[in-house]
């Protein structure tokens, strides 16, 4: 088999989003040697909606620090709903934008960063929210994506079943926290190469690494 780069993220992940032009330059580094799958891990999954004022002093601090060791910006529309959580009408969840990514993954198997990239941008940058159905209409747009189609299944059982297929999977591969990165070799064999945020060179050098092994092995 093909090597096979994992990448487990969740959309409403700062870190991640903090993470994306990491994986973006991976991505372009890579991608004739190395086959690379988003999973959405359903880091937001309350069983009740839960307003962004039960997080927003916490995310205060914490985009923060994560500005400061990516360089990536947070967009003040997002901030506003943050600082203002009392006027704010967000009830973050996992769930719309991991069915999202499923089904722009059957449509662009080969964009799947990218487009984990525009939905984390849409919502940190842009302020988007990403329960909201007109959260997507500009990457419809954007990727030519025909929006009575994608809608269907955006509402469809099928497609859903597919996200939270996603989440379990993510927990199989023992993920507690999100961005992480692993590569499978062989059907049994995985190489954990980042948990939490990680510099490209530091990336770059354990993907080498490993694909070295591998092709190695292979010849032996």
């Amino acid at each position: 088999m093909q090597p096979l780069l994992i990448y487990c993220y969740d959309a409403y992940c700062g870190w991640c989003y903090g993470f994306s032009p990491v994986m973006k330059k991976i991505e372009e580094a890579y991608k004739d040697r190395l086959q690379i799958e988003v999973l959405s891990g359903g880091m937001v999954l309350p069983e009740q909606p839960v307003h962004i004022g039960a997080t927003a002093e916490y995310i205060k601090g914490a985009y923060k620090t994560v500005e400061e060791y990516t360089g990536i910006k947070f967009g003040e529309d997002y901030l506003w709903h943050i600082n203002n959580p009392d006027q704010s009408d967000w009830f973050p969840s996992s769930e719309k934008p991991a069915i999202a990514l499923c089904i722009f993954k059957e449509l662009f198997p080969d964009k799947q960063v990218s487009f984990a990239s525009d939905l984390q941008y849409s919502l940190h940058y842009e302020g988007r929210d990403l329960t909201d159905n007109e959260a997507y209409r500009h990457l419809l747009e954007k990727y030519t994506i025909p929006a009575d189609d994608f809608y269907s299944k955006l509402a469809s059982e099928e497609y859903k079943e597919k996200a939270y297929y996603e989440f379990q999977l993510c927990k199989q591969l023992q993920v507690t926290g999100f961005p992480q990165v692993l590569m499978q070799i062989t059907e049994t064999k995985f190489h954990l190469l980042a948990k939490g945020y990680t510099d490209y060179e530091t990336l770059a050098k354990r993907i080498h690494l490993v694909l070295t092994e591998a092709e190695n092995n292979s010849y032996n």
